[in-house]
């Protein structure tokens, strides 16, 4: 399973960071300063974690909490869906268990 850490946890810090960098740039284009938006990114990606690890609940079900029923966050999710996020973060694992297999060879 070494592989697959390297692409799950080993990598996965640079994935979080271009989430953050991401999650900065749209609050940047609606007028936010970006020291700012880097904190406000960085302290939710935090929360969300330490959620998912002091509740053991299912990532699905806690993102489930967080939308409400014709809202905005839901309206985001389902263009997070459209754009392909999930599948991208996937295919970024894969290709990189694929790569550290080759590298061990």
């Amino acid at each position: 399973m070494m592989d697959v850490v390297a692409g799950v946890s080993g990598s996965s810090p640079a994935y979080v960071y271009m989430f953050i960098e991401a999650l900065a740039d749209g609050a940047v284009l609606q007028g936010m300063p970006r020291q700012q938006a880097y904190t406000f990114a960085a302290q939710a990606v935090l929360g969300s974690a330490r959620m998912v690890l002091e509740t053991g609940m299912h990532p699905g079900a806690l993102k489930d909490m967080v939308c409400s029923p014709g809202g905005t966050t839901i309206e985001a999710v389902a263009s997070l869906e459209q754009n392909g996020m999930r599948a991208a973060v996937i295919q970024a694992v894969h290709v990189c268990t694929e790569k550290s297999k080759e590298m061990s060879k």
